[in-house]
């Protein structure tokens, strides 16, 4: 069996390692912590249950589709749950807006800012619907390695309708113009990269995620998903090392020979970069074997990194949803202060999950579950002063605008930002979200899958193709498993049948 070595035990590492088992692989799992998930990992503090990094479950079909190549389904792990409300937006005049599940509710809220716009929506989500299946079930599966696998008349044809070219701010123009509207629409771009005005308009895929697919909560929490993940890794034959952090990684000639971590050394015949692939890139090889330079890595646009905030409180909250958004600042002054001028934001928009409002598990009875978050440019000096500012700001914000008194009910409280990123995940700028999905970094032009000085090595997650998030870190991991089949399963395969 040809033994192959995954560095990250992320959605992405743990996808990349179950197919490669299921391959016939023999598939070690190296991670850096004390527990797998990357980003996705939990922490349990006085009787909270905290997810550490994403709470959002869009596009169920993507996981959907992974437990059914294992033979399974979702419901063999966890309780889906849909919420309805999706998610509740507080607005500039400080109105609390839910966003229902129902697609004709949503059409009549529409209709209620703006005459008219219920059926440019049903025509905006239609085209949204297209780039969906489109992208989501034919271009996030190339490798991407030449521009040749996107020959393919149906997919010319298709990157017309695809909007690539044209920004998702000047597309949402086009069907909607109350300011409101406007920013429900331009609202899941905040996290991808850029500003709406440098986001092709192939991204209002996401709002066909958002509001046709609709939000969705594994009961128990979000790290459900990674104890699935890993039951499936496991079934397959795969070894996840834990506390095993990679410190190198020894090549003779073109090929990586062997991986080094703090608790011993590992032999392999193929090596997946599943964790940050510019600490990868640029600290466990050879300078010579070096896929980029330092100044390819500094020029790169890299989504927002976000400060966290995991408080727990002696109350129950009123007048909160499972999910908020506060918009009740200006979108546009945040969004430059992350992607044109960074800095810490002077008036931030922020997110705010109270996952004890669905899931009575993740808080002890009669107390509340609370995920704090503001989206901010990478790279920025991280202070305990500055976290501590944020926190006052927003426990004012959130008092004044839901009639809770909060703060003095705070039992349970921790922080996470840049510094933390980067000791736990060697996050590259300290950034949550990977690169920025602009144009110029998009498919055959993001940091590639396949190491140009190295046969055996490969990458998966955030910082390659398809991008960053739960479901393309799921694909990402199917997308190198499948050119690691081509190149070494497919090719021996074919060599020893040859011999005989």
């Amino acid at each position: 069996m040809k033994k192959a070595i995954v560095i990250g035990s992320g959605v992405a590492g743990l996808s990349a390692a179950s197919y490669l088992a299921k391959m016939g692989m023999q598939v070690t799992v190296l991670e850096k912590n004390n527990q797998a998930g990357g980003r996705a990992r939990v922490f349990d503090a006085g009787g909270f249950l905290f997810d550490m990094g994403p709470s959002w479950y869009w596009m169920p079909d993507v996981f959907e589709k992974f437990y059914n190549d294992f033979g399974h389904t979702t419901s063999d792990f966890y309780n889906l749950k849909r919420l309805d409300p999706s998610y509740r937006v507080f607005s500039k005049n400080g109105e609390a807006v839910d966003i229902p599940a129902n697609m004709q509710e949503l059409e009549q809220l529409f209709e209620r800012f703006e005459k008219g716009s219920s059926l440019r929506l049903r025509q905006f989500l239609k085209e949204a619907a297209y780039k969906y299946q489109v992208g989501i079930n034919d271009l996030v599966y190339k490798p991407s390695l030449s521009l040749l696998e996107f020959a393919d008349m149906r997919l010319l044809k298709g990157l017309l309708k695809m909007d690539v070219l044209t920004s998702m701010k000047k597309h949402i123009r086009q069907f909607v113009s109350h300011p409101f509207l406007v920013e429900l629409l331009e609202f899941p771009v905040l996290f991808l990269g850029a500003m709406p005005g440098n986001t092709p308009a192939l991204y209002s895929l996401m709002n066909y995620a958002d509001m046709s697919l609709g939000t969705w909560y594994p009961m128990g929490g979000m790290h459900q998903i990674i104890k699935a993940f890993e039951s499936i890794a496991t079934e397959q034959g795969v070894s996840i090392k834990l506390n095993h952090e990679v410190t190198k990684i020894e090549t003779e000639g073109m090929t990586a020979k062997r991986v080094v971590t703090t608790q011993g050394v590992f032999e392999a015949d193929v090596i997946v970069g599943a964790g940050d692939y510019r600490h990868i890139d640029q600290h466990l090889l050879p300078a010579e074997k070096r896929n980029y330079t330092e100044q390819y890595w500094n020029s790169r646009k890299m989504a927002p990194s976000c400060l966290l905030y995991y408080v727990g409180l002696n109350k129950k909250l009123t007048n909160l949803r499972h999910h908020n958004l506060f918009f009740d600042a200006d979108f546009n002054a945040h969004a430059k202060e992350i992607y044109e001028n960074p800095r810490w934001p002077s008036q931030p928009l922020f997110y705010a999950s109270v996952p004890s409002v669905t899931d009575a598990t993740v808080a002890p009875n009669g107390q509340e579950n609370l995920f704090l978050l503001i989206p901010v440019a990478p790279g920025l000096e991280d202070t305990d002063e500055v976290r501590d500012k944020y926190f006052d700001m927003l426990m004012n914000r959130l008092e004044k605008l839901t009639g809770n008194a909060i703060k003095q009910h705070v039992v349970y409280k921790r922080s996470y930002a840049f510094r933390d990123f980067v000791n736990d995940y060697h996050s590259f700028k300290g950034n949550a979200y990977g690169l920025a999905n602009t144009l110029s970094q998009t498919a055959i032009l993001k940091p590639s899958l396949k190491s140009k000085k190295v046969a055996n090595l490969f990458f998966a997650g955030q910082l390659t193709v398809p991008g960053p998030g739960l479901p393309p870190s799921i694909i990402s991991g199917k997308v190198v498993a499948a050119q690691i089949e081509k190149e070494f399963l497919t090719k021996a395969h074919a060599k020893s049948m040859a011999a005989h």
